[in-house]
């Protein structure tokens, strides 16, 4: 069944930050694209007029578009309105129902804290103004497996699970469709893309820059909460997921659901905690805080496909470069025909998926001479400078569109915080101090199995800072 198109976008938080360097940039660009005609209504607390509201609109594009269009930006003002109110009051929302007409499905964007989700669902409810409606919500979804349950009950009270889309950013992101696409798109991977020939997969999220002023904010979260239950586990789930029926969202989904049922859930002894050297005397950080502003941890798979198969994770800030790669090392060649190669560099795959692209070989090369030696060498498979779309632009449109295959699901959400879930209360275990930009706790190192430790991401696609730590 084809689902409708909204025919109206509602924006609560309209205010806000959140609007101002994302949502209103996405709107702008979905404009140029003939994507966005239908009413666009802020809702906000700020006494604003809607001239006030079409104002701030103004200075989000010119703060955060590179280069705008005013015939376009005019037309994205003719379609914006604006009601004035607190979500706490009936009025606002009879004041919401005026101002969306005729509108019949409309959606509506929870743009606020999530503190804020029962009282604004629930006059939603009562007001009548969500009958049809599809409702999106950003991350975090919870903070832990109960909170998570408790957020999608609340949900669920109003909207069906099919109306409801779960925004995560990361997974608009060109880089990562990328991945997603290579995967199944290309026949030559599918022969060696199991616990045959692949012998670990790694994962790195690495930050350059600290907490940049959100201590506040980060000694709520930490690193597992903040990037490795949601982007860094999406990234698994489109390695390690079977194929679906077609590209779907439901079939693309249900796929994602099975691997992270199939991880196990997370224990100490395979999870090290570290914090860079100074994150305590930022701003909002507690003096003696044990949150973790680094992460590494490894997952098994239990599933024909990637049994005895470990996935190394690691996310970080204030490391040497900020980059997001994924290796996947394969088994060396059964036949030692030029020597040992178990103490060499392995065959990998490596997928570049931030900030720049690219997707490479790493295979190994006869040395020029006499005798049968060889080096290792990496061949690009493709490389991309730039995303076409960004990443707020494509999900809004999606969800505008009711496409929810690049949303994450009820079950779905559930189960990566089920994996994570246990180690969440270990505030007493151990934090390790490491130095700014090192590649974190050295006692990470002992983690990875095998002749070559973590692959360190370079400063840019064509290269790297370690091809391998042999010990």
């Amino acid at each position: 069944m084809v689902a409708r198109a909204a025919d109206a976008l509602v924006i609560f938080g309209a205010s806000g930050d959140l609007c101002a360097r994302k949502i209103f940039p996405a709107l702008y660009h979905l404009t140029r694209r003939g994507r966005l005609q239908m009413p666009v209504i802020g809702v906000a607390r700020a006494g604003w007029t809607r001239e006030q509201f079409i104002a701030h609109v103004h200075a989000s594009l010119k703060t955060f578009v590179k280069t705008t269009d005013a015939a376009v930006v005019e037309r994205l003002a003719a379609v914006l309105q604006y009601v004035d109110g607190d979500y706490r009051k009936a009025e606002t929302f009879e004041a919401l129902r005026t101002a969306l007409g005729a509108a019949q499905q409309p959606l509506y964007y929870l743009a606020i804290p999530p503190s804020m989700f029962p009282v604004v669902i629930d006059l939603l409810g009562s007001s009548g103004a969500a009958k049809t409606a599809r409702v999106v919500v950003e991350k975090p979804f919870g903070r832990d497996l109960a909170s998570a349950r408790a957020l999608n009950a609340t949900l669920l009270q109003l909207f069906p699970e099919s109306s409801i889309f779960r925004i995560d950013h990361y997974l608009g992101k060109e880089p990562v469709q990328n991945l997603l696409y290579f995967r199944f798109a290309n026949a030559f991977l599918e022969p060696v893309w199991n616990r045959n020939y692949i012998a670990s997969v790694q994962i790195t999220m690495a930050e350059k820059i600290g907490v940049e002023g959100r201590g506040r904010f980060y000694e709520e979260a930490g690193a597992i909460r903040d990037v490795v239950q949601n982007h860094l586990l999406q990234v698994v789930a489109f390695l390690a997921m079977e194929p679906p029926v077609n590209s779907a969202g439901e079939s693309m989904r249900d796929e994602k659901v099975k691997v992270l049922r199939a991880i196990r859930p997370l224990d100490a002894p395979h999870l090290i905690r570290g914090q860079y050297r100074g994150y305590r005397q930022e701003e909002g950080v507690a003096p003696e805080s044990n949150v973790e502003t680094y992460a590494a941890l490894r997952l098994s798979i239990d599933s024909w496909r990637w049994n005895g198969v470990p996935f190394y994770l690691r996310a970080g800030k204030s490391l040497p470069v900020t980059a997001t790669e994924v290796v996947v090392d394969l088994k060396a060649p059964p036949a030692r025909v030029f020597g040992d190669f178990a103490a060499e560099p392995p065959n990998h795959l490596r997928f570049r998926l931030g900030p720049d692209v690219a997707i490479a070989l790493g295979a190994r090369a006869k040395t020029a001479g006499t005798s049968m030696t060889g080096h290792p060498v990496e061949l690009f498979v493709s490389e991309q400078q730039r995303e076409e779309m960004e990443a707020y632009e494509r999900l809004i449109g999606d969800a505008l569109a009711g496409d929810a295959a690049l949303f994450a699901r009820q079950d779905e959400v559930e189960a990566a915080w089920a994996i994570v879930d246990p180690i969440l209360g270990t505030a007493g275990m151990r934090v390790h101090e490491y130095a700014p930009d090192s590649w974190g706790p050295r006692v990470a190192d002992r983690m990875i199995e095998g002749a070559c430790g973590w692959h360190d991401p370079g400063a840019d696609a064509h290269g790297w800072s370690r091809f391998c730590a042999l010990p």
